[in-house]
């Protein structure tokens, strides 16, 4: 399936990954719109040409002309715009996102919506370690990952509709879970990692440590430089499944370590063997 390049498509949420998003469609041709909170945020993307028209004040005139929306909000601000403003999207516009958590916003969306609209998650595996939307880069979809997480409300064309919007932003993969699934994958894939590289910072003062570091502790740290408000509260809306996997990761790190102290040189060669052939997956992709 293809998007109708008549769809008028509105971002709400201007920062990186929403203006990405619309820069990357709107050098596709379609018309994008966009609502964000600061009036510098909609003009730098019209005169950037990363929209065709920009509000920051959300109005029934200006919301009902689209005919899908993209949501690039934290979790807890998307469910308040849908409370808030919902009755001014038009009929048959289908609704989407970009967070990253899915079990505690779309089922939560879903139950709230009016008859007659659509909401479907989805995830884009892509980023970057600056925020807002002079950021903005179509390129960061290059090679990446985009999740779409379908429940038994969506439809069939919905969930068409979001595929191909990902391979229209330019997503080499694009792929179906269910909420569940997501998150236990993304505790593991995104927000584990996140934890681990926010520890191995919080160990030493690193104001001097920057002379002597070699490309490991850079690629390993990489991710640290994190933004606080919306990480945390990822965190919470996933909690159990991130305690899970922070509890496999603490039982793998306690096996290496003990194998250490024991000098069980065999028990170490083995886990590093185990880990270079699984790491080659990931050099294939």
């Amino acid at each position: 399936m293809k998007l109708d390049k008549k769809s008028k498509i509105l971002i709400v949420g201007l920062g990186l990954i929403g203006g990405s998003y619309a820069q990357a469609l709107t050098d596709k041709g379609y018309y994008v719109g966009a609502v964000a909170r600061r009036r510098e945020t909609i003009e730098y993307a019209l005169e950037h040409k990363l929209i065709v028209s920009g509000e920051t004040e959300v109005t029934r005139d200006y919301v009902s002309q689209f005919d899908i929306i993209i949501f690039a909000l934290y979790p807890k601000i998307f469910i308040e715009w849908i409370k808030n403003y919902q009755d001014y999207i038009k009929d048959g516009a289908i609704l989407t996102d970009v967070t990253g958590v899915k079990r505690s916003v779309v089922y939560r969306v879903q139950e709230m919506l009016k008859s007659g609209i659509e909401f479907i998650g989805a995830h884009p595996m892509a980023g970057k370690e600056v925020y807002g939307v002079e950021n903005s880069d179509k390129h960061i979809f290059e090679n990446a990952n985009y999740i779409v997480t379908p429940t038994d409300d969506n439809t069939g064309n919905a969930i068409e509709m979001c595929k191909a919007l990902g391979y229209e932003l330019g997503f080499k993969t694009v792929t179906q879970l269910t909420p569940e699934k997501h998150d236990e994958m993304i505790g593991f894939l995104s927000q584990l990692t996140h934890c681990i590289a926010v520890s191995l910072m919080d160990c030493k003062e690193s104001e001097h440590l920057v002379d002597y570091t070699g490309d490991s502790f850079r690629d390993l740290t990489r991710i640290a430089k994190i933004n606080d408000a919306m990480w945390s509260e990822l965190f919470l809306l996933n909690k159990d499944e991130l305690l899970n996997q922070m509890d496999l990761f603490s039982e793998k790190f306690t096996e290496l370590r003990n194998a250490l102290e024991n000098e069980d040189m065999e028990k170490m060669r083995e886990m590093m063997r185990i880990s270079t052939e699984r790491r080659k997956f990931f050099d294939k992709k």
